[in-house]
């Protein structure tokens, strides 16, 4: 029997520790010493949450790639709205024209193609109604050559096609797009609707989809001119996604009767059962991206899947979503209560139960929580910023009526009287570390837009108010790249400091007030809702918000966050408000990569 030296040209090397394991590693094959395991990295394919959409789709398209796609025409009675993902999360895109389902569509999140589709309400309901974006807005293009609906799109906006279809009756037909006009491409082999798809207008498949009366297991390859019959899938099909290319392609999920999770894969002549499989099955989605990084985002059945969005990876990585989990309840609960830290440092002070104003204070080691030395006095609704051994409270409601204008510092252990703030108020907002933090906004009656720096003794306010007085806000970041957002109920405004002045920021999708919040201005997330309460998240990138995987339990009214001009990604919810004051805390977690060994065995 021939030896692995003589087969590959090197030994196996024997190692004490497993190495730092990253792309390179694949195939390769060592033996560690200490645990006597001979072990490799190899490639596996797998599906993994990813963050919901916006609004419910079904029938709806997709295109782009798995972190840069779109979604688009949604049923069943034909939307107009368009969502974005940006590999984290979903933000909304510019509306189409012409609200429609079961369309076509090709090309990227920034240069994409929607074609055809069914148009209940409109005469006739068949549309030839072609629209094309650019990233930001659609606009009206040439209308394909033969009106119909359920047929499906591939290629690039420039050197694109779609094929199949209703018109009522089923259709064979291809049209080929320039990004210009509509010519009369190959006939495909059968009559069909619902195909899935991937490729090029030059080098595409397409497989599955319906014939009168029942699912089809047939595939075919497309060259721009005419079509050839390949291999049939081991599971007919219709309405499942397609991705990758003519050589490497993906199909998953749909219907065979009833939706179905599975994947398989093309090697340009020849399907494969993969193991991968959806978590959820499903059919009638927005499906695009790569043969190692698809997407997959809607669907049926409902209610179950049509917000529902799973990424597939291909490589050596197991991918881990981010999410929110269960940490250790605080010792008391309570609600409009401040906070400081990370999940792995957390402190936690103030804020009320019924009937009581609370001083007191409590310590997160990321495990438990520990009671330490109260606060001098009870308050709540203040504005806090900085760690767990350098925090500040400032402003906030007394255990009786009015607004205060008293400081507090916190070093760990004690808490010392600072300066007063300039400007008496409660429900304010701050951001920042102890030497240099900013509070802003605030309730005095009526909502205020004093914005007020500090400097670690002193408070002075700054010349430059917020472009909107508002209460109950949300602001991370520091002293001169700061984040406010929302306020009143259905406010999705955002502004960001530069350290002298407020500039607008961009829409948030969810419109809220007494969220938490936690990170930096480009990179944060919002959570939570006072008015009603809510379990909706939301991510800032220092461009857009985008969707985040929701709370386990809705509620609002905390103010707890992460370590100040740090990720997203150590951001807690401590307590908070339900129909009443809460204890429970949660912990989010971003995405994470890691690459995996494998032991070898004998068999």
């Amino acid at each position: 029997m021939a030896t692995y030296e003589e087969i590959y040209g090197k030994r196996v090397e024997v190692l004490d520790a497993d190495p730092t394991l990253n792309s390179s590693y694949e195939g390769q094959v060592w033996y560690n010493s200490t645990t006597g395991t001979l072990k490799t990295v190899v490639s596996f394919a797998a599906w993994s949450s990813g963050t919901n959409t916006i609004q419910e789709q079904k029938y709806n398209v997709g295109v782009g790639t798995q972190t840069s796609a779109l979604i688009f025409a949604s049923g069943p009675v034909g939307q107009t709205y368009t969502e974005e993902y940006n590999g984290s999360g979903w933000s909304a895109g510019g509306a189409l024209g012409t609200g429609r389902y079961q369309a076509a569509g090709f090309g990227t999140q920034t240069a994409a193609v929607c074609a055809a589709g069914d148009a209940p309400g409109l005469s006739p309901a068949f549309r030839g109604d072609v629209e094309e974006y650019n990233g930001t807005s659609w606009s009206e293009e040439t209308n394909v050559s033969v009106a119909r609906y359920a047929c499906t799109g591939l290629g690039t906006l420039t050197a694109g096609a779609i094929v199949g279809g209703r018109k009522p009756a089923y259709s064979n037909e291809t049209e080929n797009y320039n990004g210009t006009s509509w010519t009369t491409g190959g006939v495909y082999p059968v009559a069909i609707q619902s195909v899935a798809t991937g490729g090029t207008q030059t080098a595409s498949f397409a497989v599955g989809g319906y014939v009168p009366s029942t699912q089809s297991n047939k595939s075919a390859t497309y060259n721009g001119s005419s079509w050839t019959a390949q291999g049939n899938v081991n599971t007919a099909r219709s309405a499942g996604g397609g991705a990758g290319s003519q050589t490497d392609g993906l199909f998953f999920g749909g219907s065979d009767g009833s939706a179905t999770n599975k994947t398989e894969n093309f090697d340009g002549t020849s399907w494969t059962n993969s193991p991968a499989t959806l978590a959820s099955a499903r059919n009638s989605f927005g499906g695009c991206g790569t043969s190692t990084a698809a997407l997959a985002a809607g669907g049926f059945p409902s209610p179950s899947v049509p917000k529902l969005t799973e990424e597939y990876n291909k490589g050596i990585n197991t991918v881990t979503a981010a999410a929110w989990a269960s940490g250790t309840s605080v010792n008391t609960a309570r609600y409009a209560a401040n906070g400081a830290g990370p999940k792995t440092a957390g402190l936690f002070w103030g804020g009320q139960t019924p009937g009581s104003t609370q001083s007191l204070v409590e310590e997160y080691n990321g495990t438990s929580w520990t009671e330490v030395n109260n606060m001098p006095s009870g308050t709540y609704a203040s504005a806090s910023f900085g760690t767990q051994t350098a925090a500040v409270s400032a402003a906030g409601a007394p255990p009786t009526s009015g607004n205060l204008n008293t400081s507090y510092e916190y070093d760990g252990t004690n808490w010392t009287a600072g300066n007063p703030i300039n400007t008496a108020r409660r429900y304010p907002s701050g951001f920042g570390i102890l030497t240099a933090g900013v509070i802003a906004g605030g309730f005095i009656p009526p909502a205020s837009g004093a914005t007020e720096n500090y400097n670690g003794t002193n408070w002075s306010t700054a010349p430059n108010s917020l472009n909107a007085a508002r209460d109950r806000a949300s602001g991370c970041g520091t002293n001169t790249a700061g984040l406010f957002c929302a306020g009143t109920p259905g406010d999705t405004s955002s502004e960001e400091w530069n350290g002298t002045a407020w500039t607008a920021g961009n829409t948030m999708i969810f419109g809220a007030q007494d969220r938490g919040c936690a990170g930096s201005q480009t990179d944060s997330i919002f959570f939570g809702d006072g008015g009603p309460t809510s379990a909706n998240t939301e991510g800032y990138d220092g461009t857009n918000f985008s969707t985040r995987p929701s709370m386990g339990t809705a509620r609002g009214i905390f103010y707890t966050g992460g370590t100040p001009n740090a990720a997203a990604t150590g951001a807690w919810a401590g307590a908070g408000y339900t129909s009443t004051a809460v204890a429970n805390v949660e912990e989010f977690t971003g995405e994470t990569e890691t690459a995996t060994a494998s032991t070898l065995t004998t068999s």
